[in-house]
This record gives C-alpha cells, structure tokens and sequence, in this order.
C-alpha cells in the first residue's frame, strides 16, 4: 500500500434540522434523481446526525460535514464549514 494514497471521504451538503442536542445537529439532505423507467423527477431524503463540537450550526443552517470514524451509535459524520448561516429575526 502506497503511503501517499489518500482516503477518499464522503462530503454532504445539508440543512439543519435540529440542534437541541448537545454536540450533535440533525441534517436533513436532499437527493434528486430521474426514475429509470418512467422518466420522472423523485426527492428522496435522509437525516444524518452530525457531530458539532464547538456548537457553530444552528437550526436552519445550511452545512458541509464528511463521513469519518463513528462516535457513538448512530452518529459517524463530521462537521466541516457552514455554508450558509441563517440569521433569525
């Protein structure tokens, strides 16, 4: 195995759905796709639970986060940058 080969990792961009727990944000993503059959346009999405240790996401952020090593049970990503802050009124 070559030392310079790196690890290619999964980004996701998302937008957050919950922050009431502590360290963790829930992160609603969205996927777009064309059935093969009928030609029609689907939304599928899926809820990751993300790990925030410095608490920066808020509800309605939008945020990149990576697939990295688990830390707990359900929660294996990883905030990266917010992309965009929502800023409440």
């Amino acid at each position: 195995m070559e030392a310079s080969k790196a690890i290619k990792k999964r980004t996701f961009i998302g937008e957050v759905v919950s922050d009431k727990m502590e360290k963790t944000v829930v992160v609603k993503v969205e996927d777009t796709y064309t059935h093969p059959q009928f030609h029609k346009i689907l939304h599928r999405t899926k809820k990751y639970k993300v790990h925030d240790e410095q608490g920066i996401a808020q509800t309605g952020d939008i945020i990149e986060f990576y697939e990295g090593k688990p830390a707990s049970k359900t929660k294996f990503m990883y905030i990266s940058r917010v992309v965009r802050s929502h800023v409440t009124q």
